[in-house]
């Protein structure tokens, strides 16, 4: 599954580590932003981590899953390209 993911972190130590931890599941494409080709037991994987990383009260993180028919009509303007593979996962 293509899944895009967002986020606003304040803490500059919470947003560093959480981006970290995010370049195991796919590629950053803008700041503050990832897209990653998972299995479900990855997306399942990748949910529980940003839960352990981020403070609810204070964090905000949004996950979309784009199907094949929706990630076909993506449009990219400027420089990149859609995320195509997912390379080595580490979890």
């Amino acid at each position: 599954m293509f899944v895009v993911i967002t986020y606003d972190i304040p803490c500059d130590r919470r947003r560093t580590r959480l981006h970290k931890k995010l370049k195991n599941y796919g590629e950053p494409v803008q700041y503050s932003v990832f897209e990653c080709v998972l299995k479900p037991k990855e997306r399942k994987s990748l949910q529980k981590m940003i839960e352990e990383h981020i403070k609810e009260k204070e964090d905000k993180v949004r996950i979309y899953e784009l199907c094949e028919e929706c990630r076909g009509k993506a449009v990219v303007m400027g420089e990149g390209e859609l995320t195509e593979n997912p390379g080595t996962i580490f979890i």
